[in-house]
């Protein structure tokens, strides 16, 4: 039997075009109740348009915001955020029924520069938009501060500026979040020399947050650990294949989750067993594909979903689309709950792949070369995972205690 239609009944300005939507969701793959939950949201909308007597033309960007207001004054709890509005609004304007809605840029000298910043990141630098935005957080964070304190005066900043705004922040934060205050804060200083707002290069003046991770050893997953993830996955169906061939590629290649995620299907060389790796800074690198990696990747090619997305990865539930870098951690987390593990994030298969290459007796530039590392320095952390070597530094315990 065919699958039933549901009728929907929807009053106000979105009325007409009730059919259309619950057909849209319906052909992106998405389930009934999947369906009803975004059909009520649309008819929310169509009752407040109606209430405030606009068409479905005139949902401008102000509107939208006036909507999500009175949705949190009713106490719904979904969907409050504009990103809420996504698909509605997507609907409606590959429908040709509502314009996009252009949120107008806030004037001032803080935007115009953050406006530059940005584009500096991405053309002269080549990072990915995650990266730019963590820069632009903190450039607008420290802009602001050095508005509010007495206009936006960048010819006269200087070190004891760049130490006050330091020393009030970085205590609010932890660790880590000091030191991504600390690398922002560089690298806005840094294009301000450049773009010529300030005269002396201040980025020297922010100094390094103590941090104590290169004192312990890397943390790879055992061989045991590692099989026991790979078993977890049910190649049976095409969502296990797809998980086995990327925590296969996490831990044979030490690919960062970023960088699995941004594999393209024409990325695999099959005639010379390569595979380019779109890594860090825009760079293209291209590692040799090792025999068990390229099956796996067929064996989950054979059963891949059916998509326009030129990613290797796609997801395997509407709507569909590439697999992004959170999701590549959330296969490796699945699987270590599926096999017992404590939980790890896709970094540490990194490790274990470096790890797992030096036992084999491989030297450390050809671990760097593989890890795509650009200073030798960065892969001698690694130089400690061989600790039956190291007991032959170590110096005896006084009294002889073993």
């Amino acid at each position: 039997m065919g699958r039933s239609v549901l009728a929907w009944t929807v009053p106000g300005p979105l009325a007409p075009h009730v059919d259309g939507y619950a057909g849209w969701l319906t052909e992106s793959g998405r389930s009934r109740a999947a369906v009803g939950h975004r059909m009520r949201q649309f008819g929310d909308l169509s009752r407040w348009l109606e209430a405030q007597g606009l068409h479905a033309d005139e949902l401008t960007a102000e509107r939208q915001k006036r909507f999500l207001e009175s949705r949190r004054a009713d106490g719904y709890r979904t969907w409050l955020s504009p990103a809420g509005l996504w698909m509605p609004l997507s609907y409606l304007r590959e429908a040709g029924i509502a314009s996009v809605p252009v949120l107008a840029l806030e004037e001032g000298p803080v935007e115009r520069l953050l406006v530059d910043y940005r584009r500096y990141l991405a053309q002269e630098r080549g990072l990915v938009e995650h990266t730019i935005c963590e820069h632009e957080r903190v450039a607008r964070l420290f802009l602001a501060d050095r508005e509010q304190a007495g206009g936006l005066t960048l010819d006269c900043l200087s070190a004891a500026d760049v130490s006050v705004f330091l020393a009030r922040e970085c205590p609010k934060r932890s660790v880590s979040g000091a030191r991504d205050l600390t690398k922002g804060l560089r690298g806005l200083l840094r294009y301000l020399h450049v773009a010529g707002l300030v005269s002396t290069p201040l980025r020297w003046a922010v100094p390094s947050v103590a941090f104590r991770r290169d004192r312990t050893l890397p943390r790879g997953l055992e061989p045991a650990a590692v099989r026991r993830l790979l078993d977890s996955c049910d190649r049976r169906r095409a969502v296990g294949r797809r998980d086995y061939a990327a925590l296969l590629v996490l831990c044979r290649l030490g690919l960062r989750a970023g960088e699995v995620a941004a594999i393209q299907l024409e990325d695999v060389d099959w005639r010379s067993g390569e595979l380019r790796v779109r890594g860090k800074g825009g760079r293209h690198e291209r590692l040799p594909l090792p025999h068990d990696v390229g099956e796996a990747l067929v064996s989950y090619l054979r059963y891949r979903p059916r998509s326009d997305c030129r990613a290797m990865f796609v997801c395997v539930r509407a709507p569909g689309g590439s697999l992004s870098a959170l999701g590549v951690s959330g296969i490796v987390h699945r699987a270590c709950k599926r096999a017992g593990i404590t939980p790890v994030n896709a970094h540490r298969l990194r490790h274990t792949a470096a790890t797992e290459m030096l036992r084999a007796g491989a030297s450390l530039p050809e671990v760097a070369g593989v890890l795509r590392h650009r200073q030798l320095a960065t892969t001698a952390i690694y130089a400690k995972v061989d600790r039956w070597a190291l007991r032959t530094l170590a110096r005896p315990w006084p009294g002889g205690a073993a």
